[in-house]
């Protein structure tokens, strides 16, 4: 999907200089080590802002959009114990997230390659290509939320029964 916006939309606590800088116009699409010092970068220095936008709801995960521009869309998601994801892919952006409280676990795949899983602890993070699909969840015992971030942005992600179920990865 292409979006033409006339100017980045910002989550209102954290319309600040620096994250209009951090998320500026720099090519159509970022890649993945952009995208992981974009989520690396927005979880240590936006600490309190992030903090006063997380929610935390027993119903269902949460999230909020941080940041949407021509390039690049960027989220904060709340992972409550036994909340996750089902296997999906993003549609073939490329993508980041980094953990911004708590541990979570992902297990990936690539199209032709076994799945794989990481715990991902507090501070660290993982950037994509569009050829990967991915199951986060909160398996600990305490509340857990994560910066992430996406581009091109607006692609529909593609949920799969399992992730021995996801064999190709859909174009951009």
């Amino acid at each position: 999907m292409a979006v033409s916006l006339s100017a980045p939309e910002i989550h209102p606590a954290l319309d600040l200089p620096l994250l209009r800088d951090f998320i500026s116009p720099r090519r159509p699409l970022w890649t993945a080590s952009e995208l992981l010092g974009l989520t690396k970068n927005v979880a240590a220095v936006f600490e309190d802002q992030l903090a006063g936008v997380l929610e935390y709801v027993p119903e269902q995960r949460w999230w909020a959009r941080l940041a949407l521009t021509d390039e690049v869309e960027l989220w904060l998601l709340s992972w409550m114990p036994g909340q996750g994801t089902e296997p999906h892919d993003h549609g073939g952006a490329s993508g980041s997230f980094t953990v911004y409280r708590g541990e979570l676990r992902e297990d990936y795949r690539y199209p032709t390659g076994p799945v794989r899983g990481a715990t991902r602890k507090l501070g660290t993070g993982v950037g994509f290509g569009p050829g990967r699909a991915h199951q986060v969840r909160n398996t600990g015992a305490l509340n857990a939320a994560s910066v992430h971030a996406y581009s091109p942005p607006l692609l529909p992600t593609n949920e799969y029964t399992s992730l021995e179920a996801y064999t190709e990865a859909p174009q951009a």
